[in-house]
């Protein structure tokens, strides 16, 4: 019996860091799966770091205050970031179903982030107060958009570049790496940034970043995708607006898993309102960024492949116990703020912010992963398209509730997002099983 042909390098890298049962696949699928596995990795990895830096929730907060902008324009910083990027989705769906190449989508929009985040580098450093305010405001909206693009067709091509099984590894792969470069980061800042707050440091920051898409970009150019006939170009020219609504009217899971994310945000709002509080007890300074940027990254690097993994083999598990810890991380913190003397420790609030961005990480790859294996093909597009753009609109709503609860303290908003998070347990525990191959 012949030998069988050596591993390329590609196939032998990706299969120690993908674990899988490749039984049914030769070893053309089996290389053509590596070979866009890894360049989906390292794309989504560079996207990830730009991610650190364009945190609506940490780095951003703390260049407005540098820049003296007002105190208002913070509220717009996650609404915008998070429901600007997933409100236009179900309008893209239809431009996004005539590509027949899509990974030219996922292109553009990481050229539109990178764009973006340049845009909002120059005003940190050449602009101060609401002007500057306004330029990385209207940047933002900006990247949310882009960003749209890239969450669309990037679930698209993943979906039809790599079975099941594997795509839970691949975002904690991504997630991981992004964690660990975070840590440097936020290692730096935290020992060179001392007690001031200078925007041209930031400003650096940003720069790297869009330079961190523009790479991503000429990476992601090289996946190759499967060919996909006319008949995509007619099945995009639907109303998206009647599509989405008899979606959501007539699919009961596909309901069901949209409201079970609705509850999940118990893990994506939350950390700002710690962070507030934390602001109170010190740490203003760009020096305090740091362990709450510490705090992000070591959330990826710890959970990202081993949430991808529990994903791979259950996603709705693996957002049933996020939401449980995320609400009992909070019913927690809550506790120990009511204990005297506790208050005032601020080591607490880094350690609760790592605990909350640590469960969002198992939830954001987990509800990722879900959405791709409960669908094939174009109904994989609007599914993503028509989760995302109900979450927008959900995602502002329950923001501007939090929002208000907090003008009666941040602790109250805190409350009302646990009992969001105990009630997406019982929600996520009622979905069906898609991963399992």
């Amino acid at each position: 019996m012949g030998q069988a042909p050596p591993l390329s390098g590609s196939l032998r890298i990706y299969q120690r860091l993908v674990k899988a049962d490749r039984s049914g696949q030769d070893a053309g699928q089996q290389q053509a799966t590596a070979r866009n596995g890894l360049r989906q990795v390292l794309a989504n990895t560079l996207q990830a770091i730009g991610d650190q830096v364009v945190n609506a929730k940490t780095v951003l907060p703390w260049l407005f205050a540098s820049l003296g902008a007002p105190a208002l324009f913070i509220a717009f910083l996650v609404p915008i970031r998070e429901s600007g990027s997933m409100l236009p989705q179900a309008a893209l769906t239809p431009w996004i179903r005539r590509l027949r190449q899509r990974r030219m989508a996922w292109i553009g929009g990481a050229a539109g982030q990178a764009v973006a985040t340049a845009l909002m580098a120059f005003a940190a450093a050449t602009m101060g107060g609401t002007a500057a305010g306004v330029v990385i405001l209207a940047a933002l909206a900006l990247f949310a958009l882009s960003r749209s693009l890239c969450s669309l067709a990037g679930k698209d091509v993943m979906g039809d570049t790599v079975p099941k099984g594997e795509r839970g590894q691949i975002n904690g792969i991504s997630t991981a790496l992004s964690g660990a470069l975070a840590i440097t980061l936020g290692l730096a800042i935290r020992l060179l940034g001392g007690n001031d707050v200078s925007p041209l440091v930031l400003a650096g920051l940003l720069a790297a970043a869009a330079l961190a898409w523009v790479c991503a970009a000429v990476v992601y150019a090289g996946v190759r995708e499967p060919a996909r006939d006319a008949a995509t170009e007619e099945a995009g020219r639907s109303n998206w607006v009647a599509e989405s609504w008899h979606l959501l009217r007539d699919d009961r899971p596909f309901r069901r898993f949209v409201l079970a994310r609705t509850l999940l945000l118990v893990s994506a709002l939350s950390p700002p309102f710690v962070v507030a509080l934390a602001a109170g007890v010190g740490g203003v300074g760009l020096g305090g960024l740091g362990p709450f940027v510490i705090a992000q990254g070591l959330a990826n690097l710890i959970g990202g492949k081993p949430f991808g993994t529990l994903a791979d083999r259950s996603s709705r598990r693996l957002m049933t116990w996020g939401a449980a810890i995320a609400a009992a991380v909070l019913i927690l913190f809550l506790a120990a703020l009511a204990v005297p003397g506790m208050r005032g420790q601020w080591w607490l609030y880094p350690a609760v912010y790592l605990l909350l961005v640590l469960v969002h990480t198992a939830v954001r790859v987990a509800r990722k992963t879900y959405v791709v294996d409960m669908a094939e093909g174009d109904q994989r597009t609007v599914y993503v398209a028509v989760a995302n753009t109900a979450m927008g609109v959900l995602l502002l709503a329950i923001g501007a509730l939090s929002g208000a609860l907090a003008a009666l303290g941040a602790e109250i908003a805190l409350g009302f997002l646990a009992l969001l998070g105990l009630l997406g347990v019982l929600v996520s525990r009622s979905l069906p099983e898609v991963s399992r191959r």
